[in-house]
């Protein structure tokens, strides 16, 4: 039985207080009560102080180029669909430079758990702002205030066919791991959108601040009801952030489909050696 210091890499070298402290915890606490090894996991890291985790997380990881995260673990996950994938990403990895990769990847339904640092800047280099931050929010390099309108990243994943969408919060370490184990649970792409505070950059997105304008979804809430399920995500606009499974719903995932993965994992499979069949016809 795998221990959380089973999953420790170096000490981490977050600010004090950053939201990044709580998601390490909470996904070691997911992965030990999954009963996981450090070897029975892929993970694939972003760019940033959320990518930084690659170092501080033993397990089968690498780090991604700037918003590529989610296409290594697709292709981690092709290569070999017997074992569970996860790709740590921040915000602007991930809703900014990836969000090419993100939307195909909902739409594919590929079978990746994606955990997203949101915590609405480039914290890595010193707090520009990231892709959900709020109209007007000011930084080093919007001085004026940000101009566009903030994506709603609940909306994005559920209107582009992610099968699981939940959101949690990194001042509850028990309530991210266990979001993140029903993620895992599910088979399909799963987005589990972490309100992160970044206590270095970030003046108003605070813990206190979200713990007044957060809450969690009751028993009484059915996570399958689409239309439901985007009335939540627009909260958003009145700052109510939900917290729990948003939206989840059944279909095949990408590799159940795929007809090179229908039979046996790709890396199972006889690997092609005779290199002088291919160089004959330049001969």
């Amino acid at each position: 039985m795998s221990t959380l210091q089973d999953f420790a890499g170096y000490k981490p070298t977050w600010c004090p207080g950053c939201g990044n402290w709580g998601i390490g915890v909470a996904l070691r606490m997911a992965f030990v009560e999954m009963g996981m090894s450090p070897s029975s996991v892929m993970i694939s890291f972003g760019i940033g102080c959320s990518g930084n985790m690659n170092d501080f997380i033993n397990a089968y990881g690498m780090h991604g180029l700037h918003g590529r995260a989610i296409a290594t673990a697709v292709g981690m996950k092709l290569a070999n669909h017997t074992m569970p994938v996860c790709a740590v990403v921040g915000d602007g990895d991930c809703y900014g430079e990836g969000g090419n990769h993100f939307l195909h990847a909902c739409r594919g339904n590929h079978d990746i758990k994606v955990i997203i640092h949101d915590n609405r800047v480039y914290g890595l280099t010193t707090g520009q702002v990231a892709p959900t931050a709020e109209k007007g929010q000011k930084s080093k390099s919007t001085p004026s205030g940000i101009i566009e309108v903030p994506v709603d990243p609940i909306a994005l994943a559920i209107t582009q066919g992610a099968t699981f969408v939940a959101q949690t919060f990194a001042g509850d370490t028990k309530h991210m791991a266990e979001t993140i184990k029903k993620a895992f649970e599910h088979t399909g792409f799963a987005i589990v959108n972490v309100l992160q505070p970044c206590v270095t950059f970030d003046k108003k997105s605070t813990y206190q601040y979200y713990m007044k304008h957060v809450y969690k979804l009751d028993t009484s809430y059915n996570p399958g009801d689409k239309i439901a399920a985007l009335e939540k995500a627009f909260e958003v606009a009145q700052e109510k952030y939900p917290l729990g499974v948003i939206y989840q719903s059944s279909r095949k995932a990408y590799h159940e489909e795929a007809v090179a993965n229908v039979n046996t994992s790709l890396i199972a499979q006889p690997r092609f050696q005779d290199f002088d069949i291919l160089a004959e016809e330049f001969v």
